[in-house]
């Protein structure tokens, strides 16, 4: 048997949870790579397969046995383009939710984990992000920092830095989260990975898992 199958069937045995993930957009990289990869969310999936989609609470399935946790949580209540709110979100508990649903796949019993939210209460609450990222380091023409907290992973490496080709574009081209107009899909959008992002993420993370 060559070393390539022999590999091949190694990377199949690695399970790995994309967790608050309903564009499967980070699952299908990782299959693709021969990772046996399943996205979770509380909604049902939009992608193509949802034989690897788990529709229910993640919080269960942190409790099994993953080689590695990729995971999403929902920013609404921490992320700092929310301050404004803070106070009613403080009084009535939803931030405080938020907070213990984002330390809960932090302190999941797993060896690797990555969780990925926007500039927020986590960084002091928690710790601070291990690195902060932009779309425009992996090919997109937009402007977006996004935060990674790393457990056993290196940090992310860019792979296509397009930022020079922004200087030209308007900021709705550069900043269509921050100008995307309100919508019922509009939080879904907004949380969406990008590709180049979960293509960087996957490639430079599988073998290692």
């Amino acid at each position: 048997m060559s070393n390539g199958i022999i590999k091949e069937m190694e990377n199949m045995r690695k399970r790995v949870l994309i967790a608050c993930e309903e564009s499967q957009t980070l699952t299908i990289e990782f299959r693709l790579l021969g990772i046996e990869a399943f996205s979770c969310d509380i909604v049902p999936t939009s992608g193509p397969h949802k034989e690897w989609h788990l529709q229910q609470d993640v919080i269960p399935l942190l409790k099994e046995k993953w080689d590695a946790i990729f995971a999403f949580p929902p920013c609404t209540h921490l992320a700092s383009s929310g301050a404004r709110w803070f106070k009613q979100k403080q009084k009535d508990g939803r931030q405080k939710q938020g907070i213990d649903f984002f330390m809960s796949i932090a302190n999941a019993d797993c060896d690797k984990i990555l969780i990925e939210n926007p500039v927020g209460i986590m960084s002091s609450i928690f710790r601070k992000p291990d690195q902060v990222i932009h779309p425009w380091m992996f090919g997109h023409k937009e402007n977006k920092a996004t935060c990674l907290w790393l457990k056993n992973l290196p940090l992310l490496k860019p792979t296509r830095n397009v930022q020079h080709l922004m200087k030209s574009l308007p900021k709705s081209k550069t900043d269509k989260i921050w100008y995307m107009s309100p919508g019922p899909d509009r939080a879904r959008l907004r949380s969406k990975t990008y590709s180049g992002i979960a293509k960087a993420i996957a490639k430079q993370y599988y073998s290692i898992i």
